[in-house]
């Protein structure tokens, strides 16, 4: 018997939960098998994460069974799921930013000495241990929080692995990973496999999912769609389970004629980027490319006034802004997305209704009373636009999955009817079906005359939307293409400065 065809590690059968009058999970069943990754997919709102929670403790199953090893257990609270070997890599890291990596390794599991007092050689002793276990180089004095997104989840799974998790689920590990750190990942996640953990993989990255994957398993509205081996099935076939229907063309680029230019940039400077010249033209989107640490994100900053300007001139159509602040650049009329909406982009508090409504609601002031109805008439309207179920707009937005958190962020700036929109990773944690709703709400601000300036690590994604391709490199555009005849192996040619090697005349050009 081969090792794929034992009995699962873990089996889930027949799990349902309510919340109130929704049904989230109806019947659905999951199992694991030792030494394999198993990618649980679906949209979001599908049960992936409800299912996780249960199996980590943090919500408890109306109905059910779960069994280890064929064994029945049942999982109360996360101590009872670490208690059983099972650990969960969130997406948004359960880590104490101010404390060193070495108190976080051992919070909770403290070593003392003969006084009782906290041993603090031992607690350097064992971080490095543990660190040195997945071949993570941190040095485990250092602060968490100086630490990247990347390094802070290898602190994370060095845990994990140092309690002997037998089964670890990884809950979108590489969205805000740079490419490097996503590669070291991967190797540790073929160590873990070696060693004989399974691991469920959550992801709505296609080819990180066909790269890694063993088998996966679909969910759709809080069922269970099917099973299959990676090696039977084809990314399309997987769409067609996630959204049940097939998505013939996700990108749906459509035919645009720019009209006069609404965003012209000239010599923009900050601390990180520039000089940076570009114009985006009414009725256009552009998308700026290139690796992380490229200087793309400090653009978008710059134009919001989010980053201190040191250069430079930028006009919105005919007249000059140099805003000071983001209030000031909204008032000019550009708009942004950014790329961490949870931080930066809402107030995860408040309601739908008052996060879509914040930039906009001087439009609905009169001797200084917000005439309420109106502003809320106007969410409606954008809610409905963007296929925002409307039971929504009282609830905080935090309660709202991924994906539609990433649709208040949008309606914002639909509602305000900003002249410029900047949206920085518009789709990064985001399922099939969202994305194919924001790529359709890109083309319906480009449709109405809108300059849409889109920032994207995604190169399929930013070669489908976009009418041109602004290559970054070290805090300048490198290389400006046409979409239509751009490849990804032409942008990484220029994002990591290969192209200029690579031509006769050593200026970028593809001859």
């Amino acid at each position: 018997m081969t090792d794929m065809a034992k009995a699962p590690l873990l089996r889930l059968e027949n799990v349902t939960k309510r919340f109130g009058a929704t049904l989230a999970l109806n019947d659905v069943r999951f199992d694991l098998r030792a030494g394999e990754v198993h990618a649980l997919m679906g949209e979001n709102g599908a049960g992936k994460s409800t299912l996780m929670k249960i199996l980590a403790g943090n919500v408890q199953r109306d109905d059910g069974t779960i069994l280890l090893d064929g064994k029945e257990i049942d999982i109360r609270s996360p101590r009872d799921a670490r208690a059983h070997g099972i650990a969960i890599i969130h997406q948004e890291l359960n880590t104490v930013p101010a404390m060193t990596v070495a108190e976080n390794l051992s919070l909770g599991q403290e070593p003392r000495n003969r006084l009782g007092m906290l041993d603090r050689k031992r607690v350097l002793a064992e971080a490095r241990e543990k660190l040195a276990r997945i071949g993570a180089a941190i040095d485990p004095g250092r602060p968490l929080g100086s630490l990247s997104v990347g390094m802070q989840q290898m602190v994370e799974i060095a845990r994990a692995v140092s309690e002997d998790a037998r089964v670890l689920v990884l809950d979108e590990p590489t969205a805000a990973l740079s490419r490097a750190e996503a590669q070291q990942l991967y190797r540790l996640i073929e160590h873990m496999r070696a060693a004989g953990v399974g691991l469920i993989y959550i992801s709505h990255r296609m080819e990180e999912v066909w790269q890694l994957a063993d088998r996966v398993t679909v969910f759709r509205d809080g069922t269970y769609v099917g099973t299959g081996e990676m090696a039977e099935l084809s990314p399309a076939d997987v769409v067609r389970m996630m959204v049940g229907r097939p998505v013939a063309d996700l990108y749906h680029h459509e035919k645009r004629a720019p009209g006069e230019v609404v965003l012209d940039v000239s010599g923009l400077s900050g601390e990180q980027v520039g000089p940076v010249d570009f114009q985006v033209h009414a009725g256009e989107v552009v998308c700026m490319a290139g690796l992380i640490g490229s200087g793309r994100t400090e653009v978008g900053r710059l134009l919001f006034g989010a980053d201190r300007r040191t250069g430079g001139t930028v006009r919105i159509g005919s007249r000059p802004s140099q805003p000071v602040d983001p209030f000031a650049a909204i008032a000019d009329g550009i708009g942004m997305v950014p790329e961490n909406r949870k931080e930066q982009g809402l107030f995860l508090g408040h309601s739908v209704e008052d996060n879509i409504a914040i930039s906009s609601l001087d439009r609905f002031v009169t001797a200084g009373v917000v005439r309420r109805s109106e502003a809320r008439t106007a969410v409606k309207a954008q809610m409905q636009r963007l296929h925002l179920r409307l039971s929504a707009l009282d609830l905080p937005v935090k309660a709202l999955s991924g994906g539609n958190q990433q649709k208040a962020a949008l309606a914002r700036w639909l509602m305000r009817d900003s002249k410029v929109l900047i949206l920085d990773e518009p789709t990064r944690g985001v399922d099939i079906g969202a994305k194919h709703e924001i790529y359709e709400v890109i083309n319906a601000l480009a449709r109405a005359g809108k300059a849409v300036l889109v920032i994207s690590s995604d190169l399929p994604e930013a070669i489908g939307i976009s009418d041109r391709l602004l290559v970054m490199r070290e805090g300048r555009i490198v290389h400006e293409m046409r979409s239509e005849t751009a490849t990804e192996e032409d942008v990484m040619f220029h994002a990591t400065g290969t192209a200029a090697q690579n031509t006769p005349d050593g200026n970028g050009a593809r001859q």
